[in-house]
């Protein structure tokens, strides 16, 4: 008989023990060695049966055992010592508490968090983000607020058939069992909030909340007795349903997020958010109901929307537009209008919001969630500097008129949480010669002064523990595909601690090319068993449970890795989770990724290899563009321009076996008897020394907060103070001159300055008359743009000179004048337009409004001396 119902039953502590029950509560002991070791000595043999899970460790140890804890002296000072380190953590002053003018809080929020693998509600990159940007929050202080979603089933187990292909798993998750607390009023009862939905039904939710370090991350529940069966199961499974269901998630994360910050700061007394980040576009209805709590607060919607914007932060994570969340719009119209409408927001202002712009590949009848999202912020960006490029491409329909490189998306490249990726041994290591190298990012440069032998042992190490767990997991998968004991002898000798090492380990969309290392299947082999110079390959990955083409893309490498003659040289470890990635991230020297480039948004786990000593072997797309160097590992070659995309990944995997062989192994292999391979180490050093601080979580929280967090609390301030006047008076002023803007025109441009032959130095005096319709010279800005030109005459990046009004006639016309220097040699251009201006906009391109003459108004070609 199966259970009705399944729920964790929690040990009572004796009181002697119960700092041990707030250890465990706070999430901080996944990334904090010591916390760890401590509930290692609790009941090792039972610590290694649950997995090194904290909460499953107290609901299995036994309570004659706690009862010999509670009087063992020993084992108390040290539950006291780690109990007081938690306090102190946090509670001292850190980086964000010396900073001024800072926001008091942040909401911050996505759909999935990978903190640890005892809370499992990540699928993937997005996630893993995420719990690293809540962990590095912690470290330095910042007060950020998480939210997101608690799903009953999670994403989904990965196994394989007999015949390799992949197999989902849906194992029920109680949130009794894993380290969260119930969010409760003052009166006892659960705290609950609630999202109207069409035709009188209400979405119901109540809240858990997960300590992560000094960081709260409330996840919302749907699955409550007042909800009906449909509603209950919104929070089922992460990226599961159809879109009936997504919505409803989005709704919840989106409204309901912003209603449980509410719940929280109420009931807890924590600062409410001054700025609100949302981590893709999932949680995008965020900013519709701070829309409506401002217009229910007597604000239009007009005004409502400047003061949302001016707080809201906007992060994209997909260069491509098929990973973008997108509604029919009579399914929004459903949601907003009709019996469901709030009083005081038009359902057609929130179909506006999320209306893809005109051409390209626009479609009218859907509601875009990033569109909706840059929309609603007034500050958005990529995760790498490459990916900022192409997101500017991808959206610039939204700004019409400007040069891409004033599309208003800017980037800060993602970083990695050390304490959670990087190994035990080499963090120790580390401490001991550079204590300040992961809590300040500073000290890299005394990688140098570490032996070569030190860093080659702990290699070794990391290397040894992947081979080992690897066979562990190797004999699991086979025995679960239908193979016997006696058939799985070799699986003692599979894989080498040591031997070259490469990993490959990611999502399984088309564009990653899992399969692309088996484009001349002759040529791997021969790699994979070189006499001299072996090299082995583990792989992990899942396809997402809808996605055929990746699971058949797992099929053929499980088939290849199955082959008698190369099984023991290449392994596919099946359910990547965190657990499988630290792993991997620490074992292996190489760490492999080949996406199609520009399709690989940032990829930050070849950042966690470089952390631990491994080198990247990577196409240069996402971070790697940014920061390979020559020497930091190596970038495979891109076909780029080859339309044909076999041909592309011949040329492509042809390059990267050429690199395996002639490059990455060769230098492995090169020491002499019995010593490490000094010219690799060296490759080591530069790398930790080049990309250490750069890596970093710590780093890209910096940047989020000077960046991004603060300039946005102070615009958010600006807006709200005194009864929201000034987002009032912005919201009335881009009234007026999107009204006005059909008048103002460049009606003429002169220049002088400059005889027939420019020469490098000189100054072209430009002067523009301009109908300003009726507008003011302070309402605009008019501009000189000026550079290289292109073969069209295109200018090329150009700069930009404010000109200045020197006469206002009585025709609503008016003249303004400046210089424009020549500083550059060869092909020079300059044309002159006009932009609104104001001082709370974060860009010129605000607006989306841009006039410039009708045919060129100038163009200055030749080779400036």
């Amino acid at each position: 008989m199966r259970a009705i119902r399944r729920f964790t039953v929690r040990t009572v502590l004796p009181p002697e023990l119960a700092a041990l029950g707030e250890l465990v509560q706070n999430l901080r002991w996944s990334w904090h060695p010591e916390t760890m070791d401590l509930f290692g000595q609790v009941d090792p043999e039972t610590w290694e049966r649950v997995g090194h899970d904290p909460v499953a460790l107290l609901g299995a140890v036994e309570s004659r055992r706690l009862a010999e804890l509670a009087g063992d002296r020993r084992f108390l000072r040290r539950l006291a010592d780690a109990a007081d380190d938690l306090r102190e953590y946090m509670t001292a002053p850190r980086w964000y508490q010396n900073l001024e003018g800072a926001p008091r809080a942040i909401g911050y929020f996505s759909p999935e968090f990978g903190i640890a693998a005892a809370l499992p509600q990540y699928s993937g990159g997005l996630g893993i983000l995420a719990g690293d940007h809540l962990k590095a929050a912690s470290d330095l202080g910042v007060p950020i607020l998480g939210v997101g979603l608690l799903y009953r089933h999670g994403y989904f187990t990965q196994s394989l058939s007999p015949e390799g292909w992949q197999l989902e798993h849906y194992p029920s998750l109680d949130a009794g069992g894993m380290p969260l607390t119930l969010l409760k009023e003052p009166d006892g009862d659960p705290a609950r909030i609630r999202v109207e939905l069409p035709e009188g039904r209400v979405l119901h939710a109540q809240i858990w909340v997960a300590q992560v370090g000094r960081v709260p991350l409330l996840l919302l529940d749907s699955d409550v007795a007042d909800n009906d069966t449909v509603a209950r199961d919104v929070t089922d499974r992460l990226y599961g349903g159809g879109t009936d269901h997504r919505l409803m998630q989005e709704l919840l994360l989106g409204i309901g997020g912003v209603r449980a910050l509410r719940a929280y700061c109420r009931i807890t007394g924590h600062p409410d958010p001054e700025v609100f980040h949302t981590n893709e576009g999932h949680a995008g209805f965020l900013g519709l109901e701070r829309i409506r709590e401002l217009t229910e607060a007597r604000l239009t919607f007009d005004e409502a929307l400047e003061a949302v914007r001016a707080g809201t932060v906007f992060t994209t994570h997909t260069p491509v537009p098929a990973g973008i969340d997108r509604f029919p719009m009579d399914m929004i119209a459903r949601q907003f209008g009709g019996d469901n409408a709030w009083p005081t927001v038009d359902v057609e202002r929130i179909l506006e919001l999320g209306a893809e712009p005109e051409g390209e590949g626009g479609d009218k009848a859907l509601f875009n969630m990033a569109v909706m999202g840059m929309r609603l912020a007034q500050r958005v960006n990529g995760v790498s500097r490459l990916h900022g490029e192409v997101s500017r491409e991808m959206f610039k329909g939204l700004w019409p008129g400007f040069d891409i490189d004033e599309v208003p998306i800017g980037s800060i490249t993602n970083g990695v949480h050390a304490p959670t990726w990087v190994g035990r041994e080499a963090l120790e290591l580390a401490g001991k010669e550079m204590p300040s190298l992961v809590e300040e990012g500073k000290g890299w440069e005394g990688v140098q002064k570490i032996s070569d032998e030190d860093i080659w042992r702990i290699r070794g190490t990391l290397r040894r523990r992947l081979v080992e767990a690897a066979r562990v997991r190797l004999r699991k998968s086979w025995r679960e595909r239908g193979a016997s004991d006696p058939e799985l002898g070799w699986i003692d000798e599979a894989l080498d601690p040591d031997v070259l090492t490469i990993g490959f380990a990611r999502r399984v969309p088309s564009y990653k090319r899992l399969t692309l290392m088996l484009r001349d299947p002759d040529r791997l082999r021969a790699l994979l068993l070189d006499p001299d110079k072996p090299v082995q390959i583990v792989i992990a990955g899942k396809a997402h449970p809808a996605d055929e083409g990746g699971k058949k893309l797992i099929q053929q490498i499980v088939k290849f890795s199955d082959l008698e003659d190369v099984r023991h040289r290449i392994v596919f470890l099946p359910d990547y989770d965190m657990t499988l990635g630290r792993l991997l991230v620490q074992g292996c020297d190489v760490w492999m990724n080949n996406p199609l480039r520009p399709l690989e948004a940032c990829g930050t786990s070849g950042m966690k290899a470089a952390l631990n000593g491994g080198l990247n072997l990577s196409i240069r797309d996402g971070w790697w563009d940014e920061w390979y160097d020559g020497n930091n590992g190596w970038a495979i070659p891109t076909a780029d321009g080859v339309e044909d995309p076999d041909r592309r990944d011949e040329l492509e995997a042809a390059a990267l076996y050429d690199l395996i062989e002639r490059e990455v192994a060769d230098r492995f292999y090169d020491r002499a008897p019995d010593g490490p391979p000094r010219r690799w180490l060296e490759m080591v050093k530069h790398t930790l020394t080049s990309l250490g601080p750069k890596v970093l979580a710590g780093r890209m929280l910096r940047d989020y907060v000077v960046d991004l967090y603060a300039p946005a609390a102070k615009s958010a301030e600006a807006l709200s103070a005194d009864n929201h006047r000034q987002a009032r008076q912005f919201a009335a002023w881009k009234l007026r001159v999107r009204r006005a803007w059909p008048g103002v025109r460049v009606e003429h441009v002169e220049t002088s300055g400059v005889g027939d032959t420019p020469e490098l130095g000189a100054t072209l005096e430009v002067r523009a008359t301009v109908a300003l319709g009726d507008l003011t010279p302070d309402d605009l800005a008019v501009q000189a743009a000026y550079g290289r030109v292109g073969p069209h005459d295109e200018l090329l990046h150009p700069a930009y000179a404010t000109l200045a009004t020197v006469e206002m006639g009585d025709d609503g016309k008016a003249i303004f004048a400046g210089a424009v220097p020549l500083d550059r040699t060869g092909a020079f251009g300059y044309t002159v337009r006009v932009v609104p201006s104001h001082p709370l906009m974060a860009s010129p391109a605000e607006l989306g409004l841009i006039a410039v003459p009708e045919e060129p108004a100038g163009m200055t070609n030749g080779t400036l001396r």
